[in-house]
């Protein structure tokens, strides 16, 4: 089932300091991201003369802020981070596929591209709605990300034109998708579940079931400059941080695990990479099961 909210802090003073604490990092993360927006504009002047100085510029912008986003984690709240399952991993090109089940799982993965030093290469399926938002969405607009409305109809020939845009001028690429295609929620679970059983399939416990779309559109539209499929899991100890309670330091402890595959040894027809992607998530349901009851996604 899915974790849990964190609670709230006990006593009134601790919830007052860890407030002020989480103002200080929000302002300071925010204003940082808005002045970085402003040289992300000012590359524009480059991109008639030089699309690859245009990229490594805004590559650099989001190596720098999502760099700061890591190193609050890890300097100023002093979160313990497990990694378990690939120790290192190759300098490729890449298809992360994730579960999600908190905002706070965006901050948990660029952990995971600082130690690879792969941060500036992070590509993101994100709601279309957000291109319009100062700070995230003015950057993400830099980055080749991928902004979709959920609708496949409506997203394929966008994603298609993506693809060959990293395909032709051989971008260095994490993309990161949530093929759940949302949050993990108790409601959405309970909805899984229900269709599972419809469809005599096993039902899920603390994932939903994946969408297979958007996968096999990415391993498709993406063969020959991809490499890999990482499966990475994220589990989290005590309860699920909101982004407002990870600014403020609450996200104490943090599991990451990560299987990788070649993509050449998986299946070429959709029907075997949508079997394939399923399998995938039976095993990180079981792999959570296992974490929660005995604190290791080893």
């Amino acid at each position: 089932m899915p974790l849990p909210p964190l609670g709230r802090e006990r006593p009134w003073p601790r919830r007052l300091l860890v407030a002020c604490r989480g103002v200080i990092v929000a302002v300071a993360l925010f204003s940082s991201l808005l002045a970085l927006n402003l040289l992300q504009t000012a590359s524009l002047v480059v991109r008639p003369f030089s699309r690859a100085s245009f990229r490594r510029l805004n590559r650099w912008a989001a190596n720098t802020f999502w760099g700061a986003c890591a190193r609050v984690t890890l300097a100023v709240h002093r979160t313990r981070v497990v990694f378990t399952g690939e120790a290192e991993l190759p300098r490729e090109n890449a298809l992360l596929i994730v579960n999600h089940q908190a905002m706070t799982d965006v901050q948990v993965l660029f952990l995971l591209a600082r130690r690879e030093r792969r941060l500036g290469d992070m590509k993101w399926f994100v709601k279309r709605s957000l291109r319009h938002w100062p700070g995230v969405g003015w950057g993400l607009r830099f980055l080749d990300c991928l902004f979709v409305k959920r609708d496949w109809t409506a997203d394929r020939q966008r994603i298609e034109a993506v693809f060959a845009k990293l395909r032709g001028a051989k971008v260095p690429v994490w993309l990161v998708s949530f093929v759940e295609g949302t949050r993990l929620t108790a409601a959405r679970l309970a909805q899984a579940r229900e269709y599972a059983a419809a469809q005599a399939r096993e039902l899920p416990r603390h994932v939903l079931l994946p969408r297979a779309k958007g996968f096999v559109a990415s391993v498709t539209g993406l063969a020959g400059h991809v490499v890999a499929v990482y499966d990475v899991t994220i589990g989290y100890v005590g309860g699920l941080p909101s982004l407002w309670q990870w600014a403020k330091g609450r996200m104490r402890e943090v599991h990451l695990d990560v299987r990788r595959y070649p993509l050449a040894e998986l299946p070429a027809a959709p029907e075997a990479l949508a079997a394939w992607l399923a399998e995938r998530f039976r095993e990180k349901d079981a792999r959570l099961e296992r974490f929660y009851a005995g604190g290791s996604l080893a």
